[in-house]
Parts: structure tokens; C-alpha cells; sequence
């Protein structure tokens, strides 16, 4: 019953980065036989990455994660998170979110509704998550146009992909129990697998439950008549579980399987107090590989997902707005054989989704989007270094159905033919030492949303209008880094600038104002109907946002790196990172809203055997820059972070205990990159001190 690879070791280097929040600590951990691959790096599986990437896995994860993913992700150089309180936060990467950012799973096509509004939820929980593996840039071309800002791939072993045990078979698992005081989070997950070289199947779930979440000042909180005040922001507990079954077949090169996964969160939306979303959302996926062909092909790799989501917004007991999306994704992917020093892929990629929306905020109509792509990636090796070449065009299609309940609505349609390309080149200009640059072309199709939205976001304190004639929105990337590693010393730098020709923006119009509950232009507004309704519908006006198209630049530059400071049986790093973005409407010349200020950070980590700490910060400026109006400006705050781990054996089971302090100062602080900064709703701060406890036990 030996399992020849340990799921301690599986993705995981010699050392482990275990990051506390954004703090990290060093610990040792078993050497790997298997090296770390991120996939959406490289498909051809190099280790050397042209295009900037980070990747967590192991107990880097377990102690980095938060609520959501976009939480979890925060920190990271080049990456913010969009927080619409502690329930509902997307990754936004180098300054763009929502559809310019793709989120994957498995490396296929990931479907909810979280990039049509900030207070809807990436249905991906970190408690599920085996490793996140995060590429910033365009150069993740091959996943789409709407990746030009980057790519975010959640990977699981719901389908596993390689023999875990010997002949005999065997079973391994892990299980997870956490708390945390700052919203009295009760979180468990417990995932078995069993085996042979033949099969392998997979079992997991999990379950979290959270309290409205403690901040360091009174907020405001009506849920009913009666307005209350407390440490706490209003309406922001959770209710989170899930699960999956999922097995593979093995031959002698390669796999088949597939795996059925649910997901189902109940959680209050923070801008409005009496509003609770009901999300779920239900996924089957196929994959399969073959490999060792030979002739012109090397492998051919397929996946299938399909996917059934809705989430139902409660306004007190009731049933309000419900919002569905259903749709499916295919992608084939084909290894050419080599010619030369050239080595590639080939694929083709085919998406389709249903959108609607019935309810008093059915700001978008009735929809079907659907695209195709081909797409290829090559390498040419050279004695220096490689170059690679990456191209993807596409077809989509866009149409409006209106909706029987909402007359503003019109059916319309249209289709777009995406075309996007990159260059790249690595070069290993001395030992230790590497250099990469990325040039880019990307084109992204409008949304369903962009093109065709008519009402009111109660959400975002907007009346949203769509424009039918965008054109595809296109821009030109350049990126330059350096890394070098010597030892325990390393350090990285990515400098980039991204320039749109017509970037696609939602924009306040001037002076205008629309009726939340009919769309009357400039209500006349009286003191018996400037509030909410029992049902919420709005008489407030709001104020109209239109989606336009305009020019913009991006500039930035991350960093990070890691000083040796003892080496031993001991080890003492001091871990540094810092990154800056500015993002600019060059039609207006204003900056554009919701950019992270320049951030710097540092941590102290210390690894002792089984021991590990560390104790670090991490400082963000003020947010002047920012558009007229709405502001959105935000004051500076540093916030602290500390935790420690230690690792013993019991039997033949690995505990991990773990723990994690954030914000130990209790610091009040407010998220640049958060629409609630700059909305008329009451804001929500960042949570304030927190202690999260855990126990992981390996078998």
C-alpha cells in the first residue's frame, strides 16, 4: 500500500513558503522527486517561465488563505484584491479586474457571475484549493483576450492526473480544522483519496461559517426601523460549503476521468443591510491525455466542464433579483513533435453560456455569449536562452434576448473576431541570472453587460448603461524583468506598460441621474422618496454610469526578493516585496478609479526544524490619484501581520499546527481598490485584529 508520491511533496520544492497573510515564513519540508510546473506557464512544462508567475501550494496555501480568493491573493506583487467585504473579492491584476482578468479551474473554463458585479463571489473557496498558480501580463494568451491582464488557475486533484500508489493500492487524505476570532470563523475540510496504478479515486469537502466580521470603529447598521451601532461591519457573515467525487482511469500513457463538484455560500452583501445572497453553483468536468504518440503529434490532451449556476439575492425573507448563468467549455490541446529546436502546442477552445437575470436589479438582459478560438504557443531553444510565440484568434458571438418582464430591454446581437499575439525571449545572461521581455498584442470582445446593460445597480450605487457599439478593445503590452537566485538569496523585477486604444470603461455621466425603480431620467426627487422600499426597489435616483470606450495607459513595477541572513540548522530571511501601478484615461487625461497606491512590504522568517515564525508588514501610501469624481481617495496604513507553525509526526499522520495574526495593531484602513470607497454607501474598512488557529493532519 506505499504511495509513491507523498501529496506533502506532490508541487512542492525542497522549501515551502508558508505565507501568513502576506507575511511568509520558511520551513522545511521533504524534497520532491517531482518539480513545481505551473501550467498555465508554460504548456510545454518548463520550470523557466517567460511570463511573470507565482504559484502557492502546500502550506504556503494553507496559511495564506483567506475567505475569498481575491483576499488570498492580495499582497502578492502585482495583485490587489477588489473587496466588497470579507464574502465577495476578485483578483485584480497590474490595475485591471472583472473580464480582463480570466479565472480558471484545472486549466479549463471557470463560470459564475463574480465579473458582473463586485458583490457576487468567485464560487472557489480556498478550503478546496490544492495549489494557485497566478500569471501576470499577457502572456496567458492562450486562455483568451480577456486574460490581457493576467490569469489566476485554481487546481484541485478532483480529476487526478498521475498514479499516487503502487500496485497494492492505498488511501491518503488530510484533514483541516481552523478558527479565527475576528469573525468567529469555524472552518473544516477533510479530503480522502484512494488507489492503485490503475484508478484513483477522489473525495473531498468542507464547510466554513463566519459572523459579521470585527473592525476598529462603530458602523452604522439598519436591518429594519431600528438602526444599531457596533465594532462590526454590517451584514457580513457567511455560510460556505461544498464538496466533490471524482475519479481517473490510467493506461499506459495516460488518463481518463471525470469528476462531479458543488459549491454553496449564503452570505450577506455589506452594502446593502438587508440583503443576503443564496449562491450555488453545480460543475462536471471530463479530461482525459494521451501521450507518447508518435508521428507528428506527441500528445493530445482534452477537457470538458460544464457548469450550472444561479444565486438569489433576499431582500429580508424574500426572494428578490435571481441570476443565472449555465454553460460549458471545451479545450483540445495537441503537442507537436519537434522540429528543430521548436517545440509547441496546438489547440482549439469552444465557450458557451446562457445569462439571465429576473428581478428589480436585472441591470442586464437575457443572453447567450459564445466563442471559439485556435490557438498555438511555440518555443525555439538556443544556446543563450528561448524564444516563444504565442498567437490566439478568435470568433464571438454576443446576443441580446431582452426580457419578457422588462420592457427597456431590446434584443440585439453582435460579433466580434478577436486576434491577439505575443513575443517573448528568455535570456540567461550569467549564472544566477535571467532575463525576460514579453511584447504583446491582445483584443478582447465586449461583454454581454457592456454592450447591453439598462438598469440599476443597487450594489454599486449606479444606474448602468451599456453601449451596443463598442468595438473590440485592443492594446499593446510591453514587459521587461530580471531574476537572480544565489543560495537563499534571490530577487525578481518586472517593469510593464500596457497602452489601449479604446479601452472599455464604465463612466459617470455628468449631471445625470436615473430613477432606480423605472429609469426616469433626472427624477424629481421629493423628502418622501429618497429611501429603499420594503421589497428594496429604489426611488433614490442614482446616478447613470455608460459604458464608453477610451484611450488609457498602464505602468508599474513589482519586485521581491529574499536575504539569507542565517544559514543552518537555523535559518533567519528577510523577505521583501513592493509594487506601484498607475493607471491613466489618456482621452481625459484623469487617472482611472480603483487603482492600488505603491505598496511596500518586508518580512522576518524563521525556520528551526519542525518550528516556524515570522513577524512583517506591509505599508500602503495614500490614494490621491484618483478621478474627479466619484474620489475614492484613501488615507495610508501599514498593517501587521505575524504566525508560526510546528510540525510533529503522530503514527503514521503528519500534524501541522498553525497560527496567524493579522492586523495586530488594530489598524483602521480602507481599500483603495474597493468600489465601496468611492460609493455613496457606507464604507467598509478592512477587518481589524484577528487570531486564526489551526490544525492540519496528513496521512
Amino acid at each position: 500500500m506505499k504511495k509513491l508520491f507523498p501529496r506533502s511533496a506532490i508541487g512542492t520544492a525542497t522549501l515551502s513558503l508558508l505565507a501568513l497573510g502576506s507575511t511568509t515564513v520558511l520551513a522545511q519540508t521533504p524534497a520532491s522527486t517531482l518539480k513545481t510546473i505551473t501550467v498555465t506557464g508554460n504548456p510545454l512544462g518548463s520550470t523557466d517561465l517567460i511570463t511573470p508567475a507565482t504559484q502557492y501550494s502546500g502550506d504556503g496555501l494553507l496559511l495564506r488563505a483567506k475567505t475569498t480568493l481575491g483576499e488570498t491573493l492580495d499582497g502578492t506583487p502585482g495583485v490587489s484584491s477588489t473587496y466588497f467585504g470579507p464574502n465577495a473579492s476578485r483578483p485584480i491584476i497590474r490595475g485591471l479586474d472583472g473580464d480582463r482578468i480570466r479565472i480558471l479551474s484545472n486549466g479549463g473554463g471557470s463560470l459564475d457571475a463574480s465579473s458582473l458585479s463586485y458583490d457576487h463571489a468567485v464560487t472557489s473557496d480556498p478550503l478546496s484549493m490544492e495549489r494557485i498558480e497566478v500569471l501576470r501580463g499577457p502572456g496567458a494568451l492562450l486562455y483568451g483576450g480577456s486574460a490581457v491582464g493576467g490569469v489566476v488557475n485554481v487546481i484541485d486533484n478532483r480529476i487526478p492526473r498521475e498514479a499516487q500508489f503502487d500496485d497494492k493500492g492505498g488511501i491518503s487524505g488530510k484533514v483541516d480544522i481552523n478558527a479565527a476570532s475576528g469573525n468567529s470563523e469555524r472552518g473544516k475540510g477533510v479530503l480522502l483519496e484512494a488507489g492503485n496504478q490503475r484508478y484513483s479515486l477522489h473525495v473531498d469537502a468542507f464547510d466554513r461559517k463566519t459572523s459579521d466580521v470585527r473592525v476598529p470603529r462603530d458602523l452604522a447598521c439598519t436591518k429594519t426601523a431600528v438602526t444599531t451601532t457596533a465594532r462590526r461591519i454590517c451584514n457580513s457573515a457567511s455560510d460556505t460549503s461544498g464538496g466533490a467525487v471524482g475519479g481517473s482511469v490510467f493506461f499506459a500513457d495516460g488518463y481518463l476521468g471525470a469528476s462531479a463538484s458543488n459549491y454553496r455560500s449564503t452570505y450577506g452583501t455589506v452594502a446593502e443591510d438587508r440583503v443576503t445572497i443564496g449562491m450555488k453553483s453545480d460543475r462536471y468536468a471530463m479530461e482525459g491525455e494521451i501521450r507518447n504518440l508518435h508521428g507528428p503529434l506527441q500528445s493530445i490532451k482534452a477537457q470538458y466542464s460544464q457548469t450550472d449556476y444561479s444565486h438569489t439575492e433576499f431582500e429580508g425573507s424574500r426572494a428578490g433579483t435571481v441570476f443565472t448563468n449555465k454553460g460549458s467549455d471545451l479545450r483540445l490541446e495537441a503537442r507537436h513533435a519537434r522540429v528543430g529546436n521548436i517545440d509547441g502546442v496546438l489547440g482549439v477552445q469552444t465557450e458557451s453560456n446562457r445569462f439571465s437575470a429576473v428581478g428589480t436589479e436585472a441591470f442586464a438582459p437575457f443572453s447567450k455569449t459564445s466563442q471559439s478560438a485556435l490557438f498555438a504557443y511555440e518555443e525555439l531553444g538556443t544556446d543563450w536562452g528561448k524564444w516563444s510565440l504565442g498567437g490566439r484568434a478568435e470568433s464571438v458571438d454576443v446576443t441580446s434576448f431582452g426580457n419578457p418582464r422588462v420592457a427597456r430591454f431590446t434584443p440585439a446581437s453582435r460579433s466580434f473576431k478577436p486576434g491577439s499575439y505575443a513575443l517573448g525571449a528568455l535570456w540567461n545572461a550569467a549564472p544566477g541570472w535571467q532575463m525576460t521581455s514579453n511584447l504583446a498584442h491582445t483584443e478582447r470582445a465586449p461583454r454581454d453587460y457592456e454592450l447591453f446593460a439598462d438598469g440599476p445597480h443597487i450594489a454599486t450605487g449606479a444606474y448602468e448603461v451599456g453601449n451596443a457599439n463598442l468595438a473590440k478593445e485592443q492594446s499593446n503590452n510591453l514587459d521587461v524583468g530580471a531574476a537572480w537566485k544565489s543560495g537563499g538569496h534571490s530577487f525578481k523585477v518586472n517593469t510593464y506598460v500596457s497602452r489601449f486604444k479604446n479601452y472599455i470603461a464604465l463612466n459617470q455621466t455628468t449631471g445625470v441621474r436615473r430613477n432606480a425603480e423605472d429609469g426616469e431620467v433626472n427624477p424629481t426627487e421629493d423628502a418622501g422618496n429618497t429611501g429603499f422600499t420594503a421589497s428594496g426597489a429604489a426611488f433614490r435616483p442614482l446616478a447613470e454610469f455608460r459604458y464608453q470606450q477610451v484611450r488609457a495607459r498602464f505602468t508599474g513595477i513589482e519586485a521581491s526578493g529574499n536575504i539569507r541572513l542565517q544559514e543552518g540548522a537555523s535559518t533567519v530571511d528577510l523577505a521583501l516585496r513592493g509594487d506601484l501601478v498607475r493607471a491613466t484615461n489618456l482621452s481625459n487625461g484623469q487617472p482611472l478609479p480603483r487603482i492600488a497606491p505603491w505598496r511596500v512590504g518586508a518580512s522576518l522568517l524563521w525556520a528551526s526544524g519542525p518550528w516556524g515564525a515570522s513577524v512583517g508588514f506591509d505599508h500602503l501610501a495614500a490614494q490621491k490619484r484618483v478621478p474627479a469624481a466619484p474620489t475614492g481617495a484613501s488615507s495610508a496604513y501599514t498593517l501587521w501581520n505575524a504566525g508560526s507553525s510546528y510540525r510533529i509526526k503522530a503514527g503514521a499522520a503528519a500534524l501541522l499546527w498553525y497560527a496567524r495574526l493579522d492586523n495586530i495593531t488594530d489598524k483602521l484602513a480602507y481599500s483603495a481598490t474597493s468600489v465601496l470607497t468611492s460609493t455613496a454607501f457606507p464604507k467598509a474598512p478592512l477587518p481589524g485584529r484577528s487570531l486564526k488557529v489551526g490544525l492540519q493532519a496528513s496521512f
